[in-house]
């Protein structure tokens, strides 16, 4: 992985999650409880999902952070209480110094490291590229999934 590529790549990604973080500031707790749809998730499970899986992703599967980074994996579980928008501005923050802090660490043969997992039934060897390319894509899905919502119920969506 050529270094100078991938800085663009991460510094990008950065502007995009600040871009989200602008549009979730104001939100009230009831604007975070919209949904595009009754079935849908809504704004704020949406960004707890992004925060969830950053920490799954590098805390928990990749083993980076501490146990704080790990507690934010369970932001997605059923049973987890709403948030108000200063906590899910943290808990992205929270998690995105975790993986700049890694991204700027890890050299192109440490990318290429996997790790075992095991999902539906099938055993795969994953690489830190790909959990990095998996993370950042997953963060472009539903930060989309956001952007909709808010702009279904004519609230400012992130300038992306």
């Amino acid at each position: 992985m050529d270094q100078p590529i991938a800085t663009i790549f991460y510094e990008e990604w950065q502007k995009y999650q600040d871009s989200l973080k602008s549009a979730l500031a104001p939100l009230t707790a009831e604007q975070l409880n919209l949904r595009a749809a009754p079935h849908l998730r809504s704004v704020g499970e949406i960004t707890r999902h992004i925060i969830a899986a950053r920490a799954n992703w590098f805390g928990r599967f990749l083993g980076e952070g501490d146990e704080a980074i790990k507690s934010y994996s369970l932001w997605d579980e059923p049973d987890e209480p709403e948030r108000p928008a200063g906590e899910l501005l943290s808990g992205l923050d929270v998690t995105w110094e975790l993986m700049a802090e890694v991204l700027a660490r890890w050299t192109p043969a440490d990318l290429q490291k996997t790790f075992p997992r095991r999902w539906r039934g099938s055993d795969y060897e994953l690489s830190r590229s790909w959990v990095v390319w998996h993370v950042l894509e997953h963060d472009l899905h539903h930060g989309g999934e956001v952007s909709l919502t808010l702009g279904v119920h004519g609230l400012q969506s992130p300038d992306i």
